[in-house]
């Protein structure tokens, strides 16, 4: 079964008060067992423009990925990031196995 993944790429205004949104996330992402791929870094735009921060996360599969988006507690932990920043979200299905 393909894992299912998060691409998001945001613009942060407040990185402090963002620090409570990833408190929040933090054991809703590890419940559904949410493994970081990217998470900022440096990098090189080559084509097109984009936010100034890209996160990338792996799920065991594509429902798991739309299940921990949707569930309550990850949606209380997304109310602090919409105070603080705006961006692009997907939750994207794998190639393959």
């Amino acid at each position: 079964m393909p894992k299912g993944y998060w691409v998001a790429h945001v613009d942060v205004q407040d990185m402090e008060r963002y620090e409570d949104y990833k408190t929040a996330a933090r054991p809703v992402l590890t419940e559904f067992g949410a493994k970081f791929l990217i998470r900022g870094g440096e990098r090189e735009v080559r084509e097109g423009a984009f936010r100034s921060r890209t996160v990338v996360l792996e799920f065991k599969d594509f429902e798991t990925a739309k299940a921990c988006y949707d569930s309550m507690a990850y949606q209380d932990a997304k109310a602090f990031r919409d105070l603080v920043s705006s961006g692009d979200m997907q939750i994207i299905e794998g190639y393959g196995d």
